[in-house]
């Protein structure tokens, strides 16, 4: 049976927004094999949400869709999940079920795509690149699709880095998220956002970190975003009060993202848990690292 750990992402990272994310060592699990006839999938851990045992389950409905694309037949299948990555909470938990569906089926198809072709293929499914990219490769990855293609460069972020996830007991839809988006921007808007996405990107790579306040700061989604996470900013605030270096909305939320430094993180967590024990929505924190290798397939 061959085993695919899928880490969660964290999009957007405040203004790079449907382009920039980071992968975290935090991880969906799948196990698949071949079998005689039918269709068999197993949930291992239950969620909130129900995950599909049949053949609308995301993983299974990817696979069917890569063979259906290389003219290959799809063969009857087992499939085992163990997911850790909470669901509807913008962590990429969609998107690492459409990587462990490419990797599952690139594999028993035969096809060997390279990841480069598996990362063109899920940035079509998604349609953005900024969860499914550092999901296949690991880091820190920037993407730019057109109609045709998708570019994109992957950093290795620096190794004191931290992620404080903070996670609230309610969902918030990808589809909620883009709805309270307006139509049109001003042009004041596209500025502030592109020169901190430019900010950000070179602010990590060469150890700025005094400039990620800033650079984490959006007007694109998140202000209008707001509205759907009750004590968003004042989280923000609290955070930047306790060390955090910046936060942000991760993806469409409902997860809350600071980032710290390995100095930082101990009295961080423990400041920041008490504080948000004391607001309502149940958030629970946890500090991750980067993950650096992305999706992995292996044998077992």
């Amino acid at each position: 049976m061959m085993h695919i750990k899928v880490p969660a992402t964290s999009a957007n990272m405040g203004p790079g927004f449907d382009s920039i994310g980071v992968a975290l060592e935090l991880y969906n699990h799948l196990w698949f094999e071949q079998i005689d006839e039918g269709l068999e999938i197993i949930i291992k851990r239950k969620h909130e949400i129900e995950i599909p045992t049949d053949k609308n389950n995301l993983i299974y409905k990817t696979m069917v869709d890569f063979f259906a694309e290389t003219g290959n037949v799809m063969p009857p299948v087992r499939l085992i999940q163990e997911d850790y990555i909470p669901m509807i909470r913008g962590l990429g938990s969609s998107a690492a079920c459409i990587v462990a569906g490419l990797l599952a089926a690139n594999h028993l198809s035969g096809c060997h795509y390279s990841r480069e072709k598996l990362a063109q293929i899920a940035a079509k499914i998604e349609g953005h690149p900024d969860n499914s990219n550092p999901a296949l490769f690991g880091g820190m990855v920037v993407g730019a699709t057109d109609y045709n293609e998708m570019r994109h460069v992957r950093l290795d972020l620096p190794n004191d880095l931290v992620f404080a996830i903070m996670v609230p007991n309610f969902p918030v839809s990808t589809h909620d998220a883009r709805r309270v988006l307006p139509s049109t921007y001003d042009r004041s808007d596209a500025v502030f956002n592109a020169s901190r996405a430019a900010l950000l990107v070179a602010s990590i790579y060469s150890g700025n970190y005094e400039n990620l306040s800033m650079a984490m700061q959006d007007s694109i989604h998140q202000p209008y975003r707001s509205q759907l996470i009750p004590d968003m900013e004042r989280i923000f605030k609290a955070a930047k009060n306790y060390g955090a270096l910046g936060a942000y909305l991760s993806g469409a939320g409902s997860t809350l993202m600071a980032v710290l430094t390995d100095k930082q993180a101990e009295t961080f967590q423990y400041k920041m848990t008490a504080y948000l024990k004391a607001i309502p929505n149940e958030w629970q924190l946890t500090l991750l690292k980067p993950d650096e290798k992305g999706a992995q397939l292996v044998a077992e």
